[in-house]
């Protein structure tokens, strides 16, 4: 037997002493917090598709969906990870470690998340959203979670998963998948690379003792870490800006997408120069306000962008025909 494996029974057997009851189990199974980003996002790429006959009971089902097809995720996720996660400070209170719930009790309940996100969505929206949802699924738990003790390009994997939501709101909408979809799409996944990273660097050792491989415990000095926050911070730029340019959202979006994204790479800047947890948790801190406040920016400002008065009359006159 391996020393992480006698480091993880001992773990299990120290946190049954302070488990959780069965809504706090479930809540932590769920990874409810971060859930409720995915559902915010959904809903963002449902009410941008703006079809015409939006019906608020598909998106109520749609929201439903969504979040049982995210909690089946992170349920798998946390059976295959349970003895990793026994090394880990940061995920000792996850209800498997604990003992607060079997395995077989959270596969019955991931199996019947994904089976029921899926159908809801299939039934309450359309094929399409259903199949965006299994394809979450999937990649997060046979692509995302094995790649995590693998490669630590995982990071890439898990943004590309990140960025399917905003997509499955889209699709149940309108039936199809069209430029906007792909740019919320891009947001989103671009969006997830500082985040995560600068998370990872936060809890470098504690991913360390998980036998993660994560960018920063594979780059203990940071340099090249800090170099992809700032590039893709940078890159959240022009990928946001696209949302003016695909008609999603006017120019008091696309002002405020600019200022947002200048924090954001401000902080990544800083964490790369000083390299220390302290500055990796401002780039944490300032991505979490930065998705929200964009997405608000997104529904407040929706649509093409519209020329004030003055200038479509005269936009109109130099198309007239010379008489």
């Amino acid at each position: 037997m391996s020393l992480a494996s006698t480091t993880a029974d001992t773990t299990i057997v120290q946190a049954a002493a302070s488990r959780p009851g069965l809504w706090a189990s479930y809540m932590l199974l769920t990874k409810a917090r971060l859930s409720s980003m995915v559902l915010v996002t959904t809903a963002v790429g449902f009410i941008l598709a703006g079809a015409p006959a939006t019906s608020w009971l598909t998106f109520i089902w749609t929201v439903l969906g969504t979040a049982l097809a995210a909690g089946s995720a992170s349920a798998f996720n946390q059976i295959l990870e349970v003895r990793l996660d026994a090394l880990m400070h940061r995920t000792q209170r996850r209800p498997l470690v604990s003992g607060a719930m079997s395995i077989p009790h959270a596969l019955i309940a991931a199996t019947v998340m994904g089976a029921g996100g899926c159908i809801i969505l299939w039934l309450g929206a359309n094929a399409l959203a259903a199949s965006l949802a299994l394809l979450t699924i999937v990649l997060y738990v046979l692509v995302y979670t094995p790649m995590k003790v693998r490669s630590s390009l995982n990071t890439i994997v898990g943004a590309i998963v990140g960025g399917i939501p905003p997509m499955i709101g889209w699709a149940a909408a309108t039936g199809s998948l069209s430029e906007g979809a792909f740019v919320l799409g891009a947001i989103l996944f671009a969006w997830q690379l500082p985040h995560f990273l600068a998370l990872a660097w936060m809890y470098r050792d504690d991913y360390a003792r998980g036998t993660f491989v994560m960018l920063p415990v594979v780059d203990r000095d940071g340099e090249l870490t800090g170099r992809v926050v700032v590039l893709t911070s940078f890159l959240m730029l022009p990928i946001a800006f696209a949302a003016v340019l695909a008609g999603l959202a006017g120019w008091l979006y696309g002002v405020a997408s600019i200022l947002l994204g200048l924090i954001l790479v401000v902080t990544a800047i800083r964490m790369y120069m000083l390299r220390t947890r302290s500055a990796a948790r401002t780039v944490f801190l300032a991505s979490i306000i930065y998705l929200p406040m964009l997405m608000g920016m997104l529904i407040a400002d929706r649509g093409p962008v519209t020329l004030p008065v003055e200038a479509r009359t005269i936009a109109l006159r130099a198309d007239a025909p010379t008489p």
